[in-house]
Parts: structure tokens; sequence; C-alpha cells
């Protein structure tokens, strides 16, 4: 059975489990005291990871995006455009986010029915010279000891940048060293993850015993709000592809159906590769040296919609907390979306949940105990991420054709 079937599975228990306690009452509330402890102490094991892991992916990151810039135009063209699209998309679904949210709130109590702490937000609410002075990572040592993402994401970025200017040998060195912290990391996160159907069946228990039947509907609202927002993006893409590729829109829908019926069906990218090299060297027309060179790059890095989803996640843990939003909060959420999803190549879909969507919500001041909860859920959301990442990645390669004259 696999990892996500066995936490869809403790997520149910658990939260049947929980309404038992909450009917019986009694001497069975220490079991719910348990049980919360349990859970907490299983999401800081998820905790002590991120912010050392994420450092050395956008390091790792980095410099394979400069190793792949001085390969070629083309691929210098393709990074440009990436980076591009994730900001864009990640802008796109926040906005989607805040205004559906503002239309169809949260449900009251939603974080508190859950077992999640309150969390007090960052002083940055509007856009000062003191905010953007909190940028400059002036202690990385301190930004990394507190948790403070977002001049700690900096200093990464200028550290990789860096370390593709010094001597080739000690820079292979250097990455070396940071590509093993990445590993053992993963080693680590591999064995919380193992205790996942645990943790969620714990952090499941005190749901249903504080939030009863409508913890079910809190759940269906945050899939259809993730959704929204991956559809959103998605949708974005067609007119863009006709304005950016030069390719009606009616051509490009036509030609990417296959792949995306595949993408809906298997939640994998990479098994839609195929898929989309037929529909790039059929119907749409892209020489084979820029479909060659973009789609297997953008189906590594160009998640288009993981980014868009990964904001949306965030912005919706801060409205279940009563944490408002203002344009710096976004901003910086938004930023680090951007920076983390290009950063988190390669990683299971396990993992990336909590690497990804945790960064963003220690930069905006939002606590990260309900992501277990929502992890269980994941699997509808993703195949909507999906779908949006097989469809941006063949517009890019339109795009990238179009532009370089390769159409």
């Amino acid at each position: 059975m696999s990892l996500t079937a066995r936490i869809v599975i403790a997520l149910a228990g658990g939260l049947l489990f929980g309404l038992l306690i909450a009917h019986l009452g009694g001497d069975w509330v220490r079991v719910l005291r348990a049980a919360e402890t349990i859970g907490t102490a299983w999401v800081g094991g998820l905790r002590i990871t991120i912010v050392p892991l994420v450092f050395a992916l956008i390091v790792t990151g980095i410099a394979s995006a400069a190793d792949a810039a001085r390969a070629g135009g083309v691929a210098a063209r393709t990074l440009l455009f990436i980076a591009i699209g994730l900001a864009a998309s990640a802008l796109t679904a926040g906005l989607t986010t805040q205004a559906l949210l503002a239309i169809w709130p949260v449900p009251a109590g939603a974080a508190g029915a859950f077992g999640g702490g309150a969390a007090v937000p960052p002083d940055a609410t509007a856009i000062t010279g003191d905010w953007l002075l909190s940028f400059i990572p002036t202690n990385p040592i301190k930004s990394a000891a507190e948790g403070e993402m977002v001049p700690l994401v900096v200093f990464a970025l200028l550290f990789g940048f860096a370390a593709t200017r010094i001597d080739r040998a000690h820079a292979e060195g250097l990455l070396g060293w940071f590509r093993a912290v990445v590993d053992t990391l993963m080693v680590i996160v591999h064995w919380v993850l193992w205790l996942a159907p645990i943790g969620v069946f714990a952090l499941a228990t005190g749901a249903g015993a504080r939030a009863g039947i409508s913890a079910v509907g809190t759940l269906a609202h945050y899939i259809a709000i993730v959704v929204a927002a991956c559809l959103a993006v998605t949708l974005l893409v067609y007119p863009v592809v006709a304005v950016a590729g030069r390719i009606a829109v009616g051509r490009f829908a036509r030609g990417a159906g296959p792949a995306q019926a595949i993408a809906f069906s298997t939640q994998s990218s990479i098994a839609s590769l195929p898929a989309m090299i037929a529909a790039t060297a059929g119907p749409l027309g892209v020489s084979a040296p820029v479909r060659n060179m973009v789609l297997p790059m953008a189906v590594s890095i160009f998640r288009v919609t993981t980014a868009a989803a990964n904001f949306a996640v965030a912005l919706y843990l801060a409205a279940a907390h009563g944490i408002p939003i203002g344009p710096a909060l976004f901003l910086i959420g938004a930023m680090i979306a951007t920076v983390v999803s290009l950063a988190a190549v390669g990683l299971p879909s396990q993992v990336s949940f909590f690497t990804t969507i945790g960064p963003i919500c220690l930069a905006m001041g939002v606590p990260v105990e309900l992501l277990p909860i929502l992890l269980a859920v994941e699997t509808i959301p993703d195949i909507f991420r999906t779908l949006g990442n097989v469809t941006a990645d063949m517009a890019l390669a339109c795009i990238v054709g179009a532009r370089t004259g390769s159409h």
C-alpha cells in the first residue's frame, strides 16, 4: 500500500476515532491529550529539516541553473521564461485565492477546531524602507536559528550565485558537500514520513474530537480553493501562449489534449513527457532542437502550478488562523513560493509538500501544524497541479520556439 493511501486511511480513522472520543467523554479525554502530544511531536520532526534543507536546495539549484544557462542561448532563454512564469503563477494564484476567500471565507474556528496554534503575524504589513531592509541577510546564522526565511532565502540565492564564480574545483567540492547535506536530510525526512500515518492519525483524532463532522466540510472547502487557484493559472496559459507563442488557442488546446489526459490520470509530469513530445512535434509544430532542450528542463523545474498551489495553501492557512495579509506579506509569500518551487527539484510529493510550503508559511508568520492534515487530502489538488504543469510545459516549448525562430 502506498504512503498516500496509508495517510488517507489514517486521516479517516483519526476523524472517526475523534468523534467517538467526543461522544464517550470522561477518561477518554486523556487519550485525546496523548494523541495531541504525539501529533505535535511528529510535526516537530518535520520542522527540524525545513531550514537546512531549503538552504541547501536553493544553493544547489542555483548552481545547476547557472550551468544550464551556460549551455546555450535556448537554455538561458528557457530559464528566463521559467522564472517569469513561476512568479506570475504565484501572483495569479494568490490574487485568486484572496478573492475566493473574501467571497467564501474559511469556516469559523477552523484552525482551533483542527488543533492549530495561534500565530502572531510579522510586523511587515506595508511596503516601507524598513521592510525592504529586512531582506538584507545581516546575520544568516541568526536568521536560520529563528526561522526568518526571507533573509535566509536571499542569502542562499547570493551564496549559490557566488559559488558559480569561484574556482571550478572548489565549486564542485562545495556543491558536492551541499548535495550530501540534501541527501542526508532526505534520509531524516523519509524516517519522519514513514511515521506519517501515526502522526496524521493523532492530529486527525484531535480534529475529529473538536470539530466533529464539520472537519470534513473544512477539508472540502480547502480542496475547492486550492483547485480553483490551480485552474486559474492553467487557464491563463492559453492567452499567454496565443500572444507569446503565436499559436491559436484552439490549435494549442487540441494539440495539448492527449498529454493533459495522461497528466490527469497519472498525476505525473514525467509519465506525460512522451505525449508532450508527440504533441509539440506534431500539432504544435515545435522544432526538434527546441523541444528536446525545453521539455526535459520544463518537466524538471517548471512546476508552474506547484508554486501557485503552494502559495494558495499558505494563504488558506493564514485565513484559517485569522492572519491579515497586507501587500508586504503577500509579496513575501509570492517570492518565497517562486524561489523554493524552483529549488525543490526532483523531491517526492510528500516531501515537497512540507519543503515548499513550510518556508512560505514561516516567512509569513503562519503556523505549519495543519500541513499534515492537508497532506492527507492532497491527492485531489495534485491532479490539477499536474494538469497545469503539463499544460505550461507545452506552452513554454511553443513560446521558446516562437522566440528563437524555431517554431
